[in-house]
């Protein structure tokens, strides 16, 4: 930190405008977290001698008071422990998150519009900010697929444990005969990029195609081609949007969700003890799935990685993904991956 505060002092620092702004925002986020870790401590310190004073008195009331404090403490400095596991090199970048239906056409289309919903409650929950950048939707409900920024510190940090296939069991509200039903849906994140990263891309090596909008956006939206698709030919990445009713701010978006697309790969390609997503983007169906969510015949979600379990499926699918992120994160961080992975039924 005080190496950090000489270099904010030399006046040489603004030379390099872009390298001054990281060193910048890196000495805010140690003053930011040495600030917590004060607070913490001031805090436990008076409610240990709250509670050594309620002792003396015979005051149970403030005894009471003060040790409820303490675990609250303890779960914030446990929350602080897991932020410093995301020290990866994107960890503190915004994110795009994606979500496509597997194969079942309107089961998985709806459960995929369920995922898309509880990824967009959490972050929300999370105080984060929250855009759709393309949704396509299904033949009769739920969507096809979906691309959701996600805006704020550490968001792709957090929102990469989530990448893989998640599996869904009820009793299917299109089934009049009530037959319980599995559905697939795949989700894939990675980090937004910014200008600081160079990512050359040769304008040979993609195709544009442009399309009308689809779903709900004004009359303008559905009757122009403002939507931008943009393949890449090497890699066959595919990126498109259409949130906007501007081609050429939709083309912009596209281009930038390539570049994040291409930097993901690359930190895959050097990473790739470290980052597991590469192995967990494959088919969308059985022996894939890393989280299953069973609300017929009995509640349950149990991340298949990690072993967690919740049984309040409603709280999870309202965006109660903390624990099952915290566990993968701190499991990526140690390089463990032998949790007994046990399917539901």
């Amino acid at each position: 930190m005080d190496a950090l505060n000489k270099l904010a002092e030399d006046p040489k620092l603004w030379d390099d405008p872009q390298a001054a702004q990281a060193k910048m925002q890196e000495r805010t986020r140690l003053e930011n977290a040495i600030k917590a870790c004060q607070r913490l401590e001031h805090q436990m310190n008076e409610h240990s001698e709250l509670i050594e004073l309620g002792e003396a008195e015979g005051d149970g009331d403030i005894v009471a008071e003060s040790e409820a404090a303490l675990a609250a403490l303890a779960a914030e400095a446990d929350r602080m422990e897991v932020e410093t596991l995301l020290s990866g090199e994107a960890d503190s970048n915004d994110a795009y998150l994606e979500v496509h239906a597997g194969a079942g056409g309107t089961e998985s289309q709806d459960w995929a519009s369920m995922l898309q919903r509880m990824y967009m409650r959490w972050a929300e929950k999370k105080g984060y900010k929250v855009s759709i950048i393309e949704q396509t939707s299904g033949d009769e409900a739920g969507i096809k697929s979906a691309t959701i920024e996600i805006k704020g510190h550490n968001a792709y940090g957090w929102a990469k444990t989530e990448s893989g296939v998640h599996r869904l069991v009820r009793i299917s509200p299109f089934d009049s005969n009530a037959r319980r039903h599995t559905s697939f849906a795949s989700v894939w994140c990675y980090p937004v990029v910014d200008d600081a990263i160079e990512i050359d891309v040769s304008e040979a090596d993609v195709r544009i195609d442009t399309f009308r909008a689809s779903g709900a956006g004004g009359q303008h939206v559905n009757t122009t081609d403002s939507a931008v698709r943009i393949t890449h030919l090497p890699t066959n990445i595919v990126v498109q949007c259409q949130n906007e009713r501007s081609q050429h701010k939709n083309r912009a978006t596209a281009w930038a969700m390539l570049r994040a697309r291409l930097y993901e790969l690359e930190l895959q390609r050097r990473e790739e003890e470290a980052n597991a997503n590469a192995d967990q983007k494959t088919e969308i169906g059985w022996g894939h799935q890393i989280r299953s969510y069973v609300l017929q015949p009995y509640q349950m979600v149990k991340d298949l990685r990690t072993g967690i379990e919740s049984g309040n499926p409603s709280a999870v699918l309202d965006g109660a993904l903390d624990d099952f992120m915290e566990a993968a994160l701190a499991q990526r961080v140690s390089g463990e991956g032998d949790a007994e992975i046990a399917d539901i039924d």
